[in-house]
């Protein structure tokens, strides 16, 4: 059984970041989880339960069990990818009878 993993986004309204990674998961179209880690504390106190400083280190992902602190877009991508491959697309190539998938920049395919 292939399953997504939860994900989530532990940041603020307020902060330009958390908004910058709130538009990229909404483009990726997955399911994920906004946790405000100022108006709950029990957002906050699951926050700096990640991190053995116990601080509030946002923006942070979760990916499952995968944590990413303010990652570069292209190393969410990575791990969304790694972590999601049901999200990676096989392209059918009829003209030269194969399939193709990129991973990560590399090219596989079947003929």
């Amino acid at each position: 059984m292939n399953t997504i993993p939860v994900l989530k986004l532990y940041g603020t309204e307020g902060c330009h970041k958390t908004n910058y990674y709130k538009l990229l998961l909404e483009e990726t179209k997955l399911p994920y989880q906004f946790l405000d880690v100022v108006k709950s504390e029990d957002h906050a106190s699951e926050l700096r339960g990640l991190y053995e400083n116990r601080k509030l280190n946002f923006p942070t992902i979760t990916i499952g069990k995968k944590k990413l602190r303010n990652p570069y877009k292209e190393e969410l991508e990575k791990w969304l990818n790694k972590l999601i491959p049901s999200r990676l697309e096989i392209v059918h190539d009829k003209e030269h009878n194969q399939y193709t998938l990129d991973i990560n920049g590399e090219l596989a395919k079947v003929q």
